[in-house]
């Protein structure tokens, strides 16, 4: 499942069970470039994939979300200037959803997180220069696919990083587990979904 990926800020403790990995954060880890906070943050543990044309990158994960700012999802990148990261985050007093969109400088969108639970299946579909964010949302028995973001992130035709992520900005140690990781050719971006099914399984 996590065959010939490579870390970028190797945390100091992960261990890779075939068909899941866990992960501890290092302190004070995030990706972040100089909005309102002047900053810029390249720490944050990022196990990924180089992939190529268009592709959808997925996960399921869980973790012990507790401190401002805890954070884990999936990341696409091109560079440190170029990149969008999506997940949870906790802000606020609670676990949202997230989507980090970075050219140049970094924007940020929150939306609360439906469910209770804190395990969410998150999946980040490129089409050309675009990226769109969805989750699979509970509903009663089921559960479906709903879009969370979709944005612009100029790739034009070069090769791109796409895979995990955790942070901790405000301490260290928060343990992430990740399940069902996939990362397959695209067949285009749906936005309005009428229906449950998921990515295709992994090829991996």
């Amino acid at each position: 499942m996590f065959n010939s990926m490579k870390w970028l800020n190797e945390p100091p403790k992960w261990q890779d069970n075939g068909d899941s990995l866990t992960l501890h954060t290092a302190l004070e880890t995030d990706f972040w470039r100089e909005t309102h906070y002047g900053f810029i943050r390249d720490s944050g543990h990022f196990f990924y994939r180089e992939v190529t044309g268009d592709f959808t990158v997925a996960v399921t994960f869980s973790g012990d979300f507790t401190t401002l700012y805890d954070q884990a999802g999936l990341m696409v990148r091109a560079n440190e200037r170029t990149w969008v990261k999506a997940g949870v985050e906790y802000s606020d007093g609670a676990l949202q959803l997230s989507t980090v969109v970075t050219n140049g400088t970094s924007d940020w969108s929150l939306r609360p997180l439906a469910s209770s639970r804190n395990e969410v299946t998150l999946q980040l579909s490129r089409q050309a220069n675009a990226i769109h964010v969805s989750y699979l949302e509970p509903q009663g028995p089921d559960s479906r696919w709903s879009s969370l973001r979709l944005a612009y992130l100029p790739l034009d035709d070069r090769p791109c990083q796409a895979g995990i992520l955790a942070c901790s900005p405000t301490r260290a140690a928060l343990r992430v587990d990740f399940t069902d990781f996939r990362i397959n050719p695209s067949h285009g971006i749906d936005l309005h979904p009428d229906d449950g099914h998921g990515p295709a399984t992994s090829d991996n």
